[in-house]
């Protein structure tokens, strides 16, 4: 299931995203924005338990999160989506994926995965800036699922076509909520019109 998360203050923020004049600084701040944006609609589906509430008043009923979170960047870029996230939902817990993009092969090589004690009960949120080959989502989602993980979202800042129907037929249960969704990829692997390397312009490299 793929999601557009369409709401005028993230096509805002993303409009100045894409400009190539966005300095790092900015930029970072803008991603951090729209992650924050994207939250209620990513988690608008975790389930929820009833549990009584007492007021300065009287005992009324509530509702709370039957299973924990956990935020799993993928690195690197996925660190600069994750605050925004993190803003919103402080009591996650957070997985590391490391998986850099070979860009002859255009396929993802791990090299780092570290996942807190409760993944296997956790509603996990697999957070990356960019849905371009799919590659990389589908390789994380895949080891978060060796490790244990049942509950799966992926949440990016842009999607490609080619991506979304990677991780689709990778990971068909796997619910997909994105910012936008561009046109196409260029013969190197990157996003049209995009916003360039997400990675490159967060960090400034």
């Amino acid at each position: 299931m793929l999601k557009v998360v369409d709401h005028p203050l993230i096509q805002s923020e993303l409009t100045c995203l894409r400009d190539r004049s966005c300095p790092p600084h900015a930029f970072r701040t803008h991603v951090r924005r729209i992650a924050s944006l994207m939250v209620p609609a990513v988690t608008e589906n975790l389930e929820t338990e009833p549990v009584p509430c007492e007021t300065p008043l009287e005992v009324t009923s509530g509702a709370r999160l039957v299973r924990p979170i956990v935020l799993a960047p993928i690195l690197r870029a996925g660190i600069g989506f994750f605050d925004g996230f993190l803003d919103l939902l402080p009591e996650a817990s957070t997985a590391h994926i490391g998986l850099a993009r070979n860009e002859e092969t255009l396929r993802p090589e791990p090299y780092y995965f570290k996942t807190p004690p409760e993944l296997p009960e956790a509603d996990v949120l697999v957070l990356d800036p960019m849905l371009a080959t799919g590659g990389s989502a589908a390789e994380a989602i895949t080891r978060l699922r060796e490790a244990g993980a049942r509950n799966l979202i992926f949440a990016c800042l842009v999607a490609a076509p080619e991506g979304v129907a990677t991780l689709e037929q990778a990971h068909p249960d796997v619910p997909i909520f994105t910012a936008a969704l561009d046109r196409c990829l260029n013969g190197k692997g990157y996003i049209l019109p995009g916003l360039g390397d997400a990675g490159d312009r967060i960090f400034g490299t």
